[in-house]
């Protein structure tokens, strides 16, 4: 059936067939059809920084930018919802088309660059739903903010969103916003951790509850820069790693139409590498510190995979796209 209903959609544009879903979505669950329409998944919780997960399957940051679909997002069975990433004022992104579909490879490629309304209206919306479960909250940069002063956006979004969420991912990895992955090295990720750790602590005395804090990071990355990282993630004592974000390399898509254009890969081309990434994080944090696992999980196989890499969450989105809800449930036959 869904295969169906995504040729129908692959006939718009990416951007326009992005709107539409998830309105679609939202207007079914508000009239009270998409719980007839979705088998309600088998509980499998897990506790994952000291946090009571239902399932180990989430929705990855980038779907829902602006928390506007939450309760229906919610309705398909994820195990947590994650928002965002949202910038701490309003930004429009980039330009369009900036949202491409590679069929063959069931790959997307995104240049959104941080298309986003900025926090407050994301965590007014967020304190409208209805959804009860594990809510995470991606944030970022804005564009115009230079790199050398991103900690103050960080601060922004963190200090706006931590009485709205369970957990709290920072997205130092994105390449559509210029300069922000040089936030994942050296002396700027120690001084980005070591100031959002001390707001964190900050926060934690003023609402007497504690809102773990997760770095996302891209597959890009080498073993030694791997090895870096992971000192500097134990170091700060970062409550959570999300292992990836979109590629920048092109490897596997070379000739596919769009596969030139600017922006992350997402989808099957990153999944081997973003197991690898996650394989290496295991070795350097030894369980110290969870792993998220992200980037190319089309199948149950792709799931198990990431897993027995070491991931103890994971999430999906471009495979979502492809495959639509059965994934969920696919995934979550994986086992730890």
């Amino acid at each position: 059936m869904y295969s169906l209903l995504r040729s129908a959609l692959f006939r718009l544009s990416p951007e326009t067939a992005h709107h539409f879903s998830l309105k679609s979505l939202r207007s079914l669950d508000r009239l009270g059809l998409l719980k007839h329409l979705v088998k309600a998944p088998t509980p499998q919780p897990v506790t994952v920084m000291g946090l009571d997960f239902p399932n180990r399957v989430g929705l990855a940051a980038g779907l829902d930018k602006d928390g506007e679909y939450i309760d229906a997002l919610a309705a398909l069975g994820f195990g947590c919802i994650e928002i965002g990433t949202v910038t701490p004022r309003s930004q429009v992104g980039n330009p369009q088309p900036r949202l491409f579909r590679l069929p063959q490879s069931e790959a997307i490629i995104n240049r959104m660059g941080f298309n986003s309304k900025g926090v407050d209206y994301l965590v007014h919306q967020v304190a409208q739903m209805k959804y009860q479960g594990i809510l995470g909250i991606n944030i970022g940069k804005n564009f115009d903010t230079p790199v050398e002063n991103a900690i103050d956006d960080y601060l922004i979004g963190i200090q706006r969103a931590y009485a709205y969420t369970n957990y709290i991912t920072v997205n130092i990895s994105s390449p559509n916003t210029p300069g922000l992955r040089t936030l994942q090295y050296g002396d700027e990720l120690q001084k980005l951790l070591a100031a959002l750790k001390a707001k964190q602590a900050e926060l934690a005395d003023l609402f007497n509850y504690y809102v773990p804090i997760a770095i996302k990071i891209a597959p890009d990355l080498d073993s030694d820069e791997i090895a870096i990282m992971s000192e500097v993630f134990l170091d700060q004592k970062i409550d959570g790693v999300i292992a990836t974000n979109t590629t920048l390399s092109r490897e596997a898509v070379q000739g596919q139409q769009y596969a030139q254009e600017q922006g992350g890969l997402s989808g099957r081309p990153v999944t081997q590498q973003s197991t690898y990434v996650i394989q290496q994080l295991h070795q350097h944090l030894a369980g110290q510190i969870p792993i998220i696992g992200v980037g190319g999980i089309s199948s149950t196989q792709d799931a198990q995979d990431k897993l027995d890499a070491g991931a103890s969450l994971l999430q999906i989105y471009t495979g979502f796209v492809y495959q639509g809800v059965d994934l969920i449930q696919q995934c979550q036959q994986a086992k730890k």
